[in-house]
């Protein structure tokens, strides 16, 4: 199903733009809009060409137009996940104003160590590496069968310059790596660097992004879920409206249906509680609830995942940095969560027969979709049989979690016995012991405090992470 998308570069956009767009689908008599997986926002079919007086510098992409892809990008992410160290929220927008001309082809600009934004989901996926301002590139151009890596480092301000040198070339037939590499070099002056070390992806469970939550010593920063992602207008207008007197000046769509409001004021934090509270806004989904990747506007999807979650829920399921998809069968790469489910298509000749839906399932490669390597779990399965195999997959998950060699070298749990540690908060005595992790704010068991994030902050009194002292270690 094709629908009119706007385009939002890199996912983010101004509180005054947001506002803009929802007054244009207000005045078009629509109630909601909703977001799509590359971080651009999606209006209802039937939504009517606009004229340009209207559109202003807003960019929208029509159905039977083929131009135009989103920029997706981590910027999301910065300050409140996991991030490399020089790749700030500033670099993010710099490098995404250096795009001035809508990209053909689809680009992802990434931070490898954050887990809400996929990695390798576009045909050029630039990944920033531990060189200060220089990127990996990988390239999956629409013809090629397989990603292949670009033989250098690209520095942050060619980016840009690289993507459109690329965008020309890309349309030639019989272009590989090292000759798409050779072609780029003669035609730019560029400041590459030798890549010294093969791109490392660490695995993490998968983040938390919904509710308010802490930022630093003096902000919060807030997710939104809705479950049909069906965003109400007014209440849209009204946040900002919000944005402004707070003066917050970016809001950033994420890939799941969700958008994130960074840097709200300690001392406005009650006003946003009481602005979700009138509205009735729930902020609390679960886990289970939260972790899904569906297509816009695919009613089967929806129902399928309301009746999955309800099954997994009344088993009491813990799914805790697991990640779900929906999809019609494509096998083209591109899944981004750690279990698809893929609905099989119908043969021709039964359309017009009544005949159950079968599904395959499928789990990534260590159940990390950064691998892009999928395993067949399970073919032509009937949606009564989903939820027995979520939960042996589910299982599967938590055996083997801390088996792979980038979880011991990080953070999760050593073959050895680990030493744990118990360490308390100072203002109410909270407990925080590593045996246990803290599931309220997604830290599996098994993680000391010193790898936790320094954003980590008590769960009862919300202290920072500096007010915790250690009682004991314990020897397993």
């Amino acid at each position: 199903m094709e629908l009119t998308r706007l385009i939002v570069k890199g996912g983010v956009i101004s509180p005054g733009e947001l506002r803009e767009v929802v007054n244009i689908a207000l005045e078009k008599g629509l109630e909601s809009i909703s977001f799509g997986s590359r971080q651009d926002i999606i209006f209802p079919q039937g939504f009517k060409t606009l004229d340009k007086t209207t559109l202003g510098k807003h960019h929208f992409v029509y159905p039977d137009q083929k131009s135009g892809n989103n920029i997706v990008s981590s910027y999301v992410s910065t300050d409140i996940f996991r991030n490399t160290n020089w790749l700030t929220g500033n670099r993010f927008l710099y490098v995404l104003e250096e795009f001035k001309e809508q990209p053909k082809l689809k680009v992802n600009i990434t931070d490898p160590k954050q887990q809400l934004v996929p990695l390798f989901t576009g045909h050029l996926n630039f990944i920033a590496s531990e060189h200060e301002d220089y990127w990996y590139l990988y390239v999956r151009l629409p013809k090629w069968e397989k990603m292949a890596v670009y033989p250098v480092l690209i520095y942050s301000w060619d980016l840009a310059k690289i993507y459109y040198e690329i965008e020309k070339i890309s349309e030639e037939d019989n272009i590989d790596i090292e000759l798409l590499f050779t072609l780029v070099s003669e035609a730019l002056d560029t400041n590459n660097r030798t890549i010294d070390k093969p791109l490392n992806v660490p695995f993490y469970p998968f983040p938390y992004y919904e509710g308010m939550n802490r930022m630093g010593i003096d902000q919060y920063w807030l997710g939104l879920y809705w479950r049909n992602n069906q965003y109400n207008l007014d209440f849209l207008k009204e946040m900002c409206d919000l944005c402004f007197e707070c003066k917050i000046g970016k809001i950033c769509i994420t890939p799941w249906k969700s958008f994130i409001v960074k840097g709200i004021p300690k001392d406005r934090k009650l006003e946003w509680e009481k602005f979700l509270g009138k509205r009735g806004i729930n902020v609390r989904h679960s886990l289970l609830e939260l972790n899904w990747h569906l297509p816009v506007a695919m009613e089967w999807a929806l129902n399928l995942k309301t009746f999955l979650v309800r099954t997994l829920d009344q088993f009491d399921i813990s799914t805790y940095g697991l990640n779900f998809g929906i999809s019609e069968y494509n096998r083209d790469g591109h899944y981004f969560t750690s279990i698809v489910i893929e609905k099989n298509e119908l043969p021709a000749a039964l359309e017009s027969i009544k005949i159950r839906d079968t599904y395959n399932v499928l789990f990534a490669k260590n159940f990390d979709p950064n691998t892009r390597e999928y395993i067949v779990h399970s073919q032509d399965i009937d949606k009564l049989e989903l939820p027995t195999i979520l939960i042996e997959l589910s299982r599967k998950y938590f055996e083997e979690l801390g088996n792979t060699a980038s979880e011991v070298a990080e953070n999760l749990q050593k073959k050895e016995k680990p030493q744990l540690d118990i360490y308390q908060c100072q203002e109410c005595l909270t407990l925080y012991n590593s045996e246990y992790g803290d599931q309220t704010q997604g830290i599996p068991k098994g993680i000391l405090f010193e790898n936790l994030p320094e954003t980590f902050c008590c769960s009862l009194c919300e202290a920072p992470k500096s007010n915790f002292v250690i009682l004991e270690l314990v020897k397993q």
